[in-house]
């Protein structure tokens, strides 16, 4: 029999949170056979087992939240109970010849580039592998370079070993956890007993609206809360805005999407409006930088690495295109598709995060106007897209003077007050407007 307790995937986890059994209770495993996934504060990661033999029960509950070093599964792999010490000695376990203990928290760079950096870095070896197994594999660090995605949520049923437990899919347990729904107390509809979404939202409802909901803060939505408090109370944040007419740039998209070469990407303002930040910075390079606190310097960066906010079922994800000031316009549309698909599924890697100088978010997609967005840690600036809609718009001047409906929008900019002062970010804005206003005056950018 042996305990399979929870590793550290290498991103120096102090705990995890348990999101789905791969596998059910008599279920016969091989080695490198994947047991679980499980989510920490920016991935998925599935775990394999370092044994083989048959699932004997589960130490943990989906849903749950537990330290590195809990034992979270009982296989029997035929030996005999092995002695205290003894066994694999997996990252997050401790040294041998003692029990589990918790990692001890040690002091980090405040941004989690820092930490998405470090676990690309420090990641080296498969998790759960027998010591005793000689097969050769690949280091982990080169399956991050090879791209290989994470894998994404939603994972099928498994037959769980309590005959009393309700029935419901791990993605509906979540559903239900997070709004507080006990399932043991609602009826289910689906097929063989199961517990449904609609089951869940008929049992909120017939308590009626003074019943009090509360939602875990855990995985993205903690990591984005800490980033987004320790950027707004480390650096002065100041916003500016400005509104104009955007029907030229809409013109653009419209031929874009009829030439061929385009027809298998993503052809949207944002694609403009990224070609047009990167142009604005060549005119602005002092936007595109870091405020260095421990050296009092500030760095300008040799690079765009362009951040897009991208809303996904797992929360906001703040992944970035490198050197994207160096891409045409048609492999930066190849590649926020790329990116907007796989932040969709849930596949980002740690890299798609790391070393971002700009951001830009679309707030408009969502029918608003504008907004004050929050700088993303260790950036200058960060752009809002407000929404793209028609208006009267004043024309010509003079005896000319006229109104017509034009694709009118808003957009505005944060920036960090002790990198820029508000003349720079004012330039920086109206150029950027300007070249959205009349994306034909890239020819002489």
């Amino acid at each position: 029999m042996k305990d399979f307790r929870l590793p550290d995937p290498g991103e120096g986890l102090v705990e995890a949170d348990i999101v789905s059994w791969r596998v059910a209770v008599g279920d016969e495993v091989k080695v490198n056979d994947v047991l679980l996934e499980i989510e920490t504060s920016k991935s998925l990661v599935e775990l394999p087992s370092p044994y083989a033999g048959t699932v004997v029960k589960f130490l943990v509950e989906e849903g749950q939240t537990v330290e590195v070093g809990t034992p979270i599964i009982t296989i029997d792999d035929g030996e005999d109970e092995a002695p205290e010490g003894s066994g694999p000695n997996l990252v997050g376990y401790g040294s041998t010849g003692r029990g589990p203990k918790r990692r001890p928290r040690r002091e980090k760079d405040p941004s989690p580039e820092h930490e998405l950096i470090q676990q690309s870095l420090d990641y080296t070896g498969p998790v759960g592998r027998r010591s005793d197994d000689v097969t050769p594999f690949e280091p982990e660090a080169n399956r991050w370079q090879a791209g290989e995605p994470l894998p994404s949520p939603g994972v099928p049923e498994r037959v769980d070993s309590g005959a009393d437990r309700p029935k419901a899919k791990p993605p509906v347990r979540k559903y239900a956890r997070e709004r507080g729904v006990d399932l043991a107390e609602v009826s289910p509809t689906g097929p063989d007993g199961t517990i449904t979404r609609e089951d869940i939202d008929r049992a909120l409802a017939n308590p009626g609206t003074g019943k009090e909901t509360r939602i875990p803060v855990k995985g993205v939505r903690k990591a984005t809360a800490d980033a987004m408090v320790k950027s707004f109370y480390s650096a002065p944040h100041a916003s500016e805005w400005i509104t104009f007419d955007v029907s030229n740039t809409m013109e653009l998209v419209e031929q874009l999407k009829a030439r061929r070469e385009f027809r298998d990407v993503r052809v949207t303002p944002l694609l403009v409006y990224i070609r047009a930040i990167c142009l604005t910075l060549k005119k602005h390079p002092e936007l595109n930088a870091t405020w260095d606190e421990k050296n009092r310097e500030i760095v300008q960066h040799g690079q765009v690495n362009m951040g897009i906010a991208a809303a996904t079922p797992r929360g906001l994800m703040v992944p970035n295109i490198k050197g994207a000031e160096q891409l045409t316009l048609l492999e930066l549309a190849q590649q926020v598709t790329d990116l907007v698909a796989t932040a969709r599924a849930g596949k980002l890697q740690p890299r798609d995060y790391a070393h971002g100088t700009i951001t830009l978010t679309n707030v408009g997609v969502f029918g608003v106007d504008s907004g004050t967005a929050i700088l993303n840690p260790d950036e200058t600036v960060i752009v809002a897209m407000g929404s793209i809609e028609r208006r009267p718009w004043v024309l010509g001047t003079g005896a000319d003077e006229r109104i017509e409906p034009r694709w009118v929008t808003t957009v505005s900019m944060t920036f960090d007050h002790r990198v820029i002062d508000g003349e720079q970010a004012s330039l920086f804005l109206k150029d950027l407007a300007g070249l959205l206003r009349d994306p034909a005056l890239a020819m002489i950018y």
